[in-house]
């Protein structure tokens, strides 16, 4: 464990153990896997304006994105023109290369204090009990990679391997939910950024293939947002739900924020004017009352 962090490791631990003897009488052998989520999402909770900061910064990145390349291809041989320019832009924009990132860098040492918590066999120098806890009779310290190979028949059809197998579907779902609300948002940003590109603003799959990186490249980003189930199957069943928690409220956040990117495009963008449909809608009466006229002459005609 880094030295640096084991005061609030410690710390955190007390809490989390204080939080499980509140839930046990009511949850039972549930309750430090609901202590462990409650406590990640209380976290989450104070952690929530850095998030937001760090969203609005990548989507005015996203949105900034055809600009910056039209100036990398402009002032391709002028580095000091380019960077001159891109600065240019950025204070224009109200805005810096770092604003996307600054917030997440802020947040790693309460989410490594929550990561560390829930992997380390001991805290303070003593065992973490929170580990010798169960879920579905599975220790909250024990590992995927554990017992007599994952992949055995007896381990998959066994509560430890149904429990993990369980977690990782979760983590693969949320994982790829988070991707393609990404490709949402990037979509949205690169309408925003030029309104006259055939990109829509809907929440269909149109916009994420829209979105969606093309070759090898695009591949290996398809499988970067999957890493965090790797990560779970090296990690204790404690970190693992820590995981879900944390991914599923990430999430929530960037689906919230989705939603009000798209609020915020259809009101600023033009509407007819007053009286303007109305015009449209009167303006094929006259003709439709000259094909009536036609028809009745024809008609007197056969009379």
């Amino acid at each position: 464990m880094f030295s640096f962090l084991g005061v609030p490791v410690d710390a955190a631990y007390h809490l989390v153990s204080g939080l499980t003897g509140i839930l046990t009488p009511v949850l039972g052998g549930l309750a430090a896997a609901a202590a462990i989520g409650a406590f990640t999402m209380a976290v989450r909770v104070l952690l929530l304006p850095l998030s937001l900061r760090a969203l609005r910064g990548q989507a005015v990145q996203a949105r900034l994105a055809p600009q910056l390349q039209a100036l990398r291809q402009r002032f391709a041989r002028q580095p000091e023109r380019l960077q001159r320019e891109m600065a240019a832009l950025y204070r224009r924009e109200g805005t810096s290369l770092f604003a996307g990132f600054t917030p997440l860098l802020l947040q790693w040492p309460f989410l490594s204090v929550m990561y560390l918590l829930f992997r380390s066999p001991q805290v303070g120098g003593r065992a973490n009990m929170l580990l010798s806890r169960a879920l579905f009779g599975v220790p909250l310290g024990s590992h995927w990679l554990s017992g007599a190979g994952p992949l055995a028949p007896a381990s998959l059809a066994s509560v430890h391997g149904a429990v993990f197998l369980g977690l990782f579907a979760l983590l693969a779902v949320l994982c790829w939910a988070t991707a393609r609300l990404g490709r949402q948002l990037a979509a949205h940003a690169a309408h925003a950024a030029s309104p006259a590109s055939p990109v829509q603003v809907t929440t269909g799959a149109g916009v994420a293939q829209a979105a969606a990186p093309a070759g090898g490249g695009g591949l290996l980003l398809k499988a970067l947002p999957y890493l965090t189930v790797v990560i779970a199957a090296f990690a204790p069943l404690a970190a693992g739900i820590y995981l879900v928690t944390s991914l599923a409220w990430s999430l929530a956040e960037r689906k919230l924020f989705w939603r009000s990117a798209v609020a915020a495009t259809v009101s600023d963008s033009p509407k007819a004017p007053p009286g303007q449909e109305a015009h449209h809608s009167q303006k094929g009466r006259p003709g439709q009352k000259g094909q009536r006229g036609a028809r009745n002459g024809r008609r007197v005609q056969k009379a």
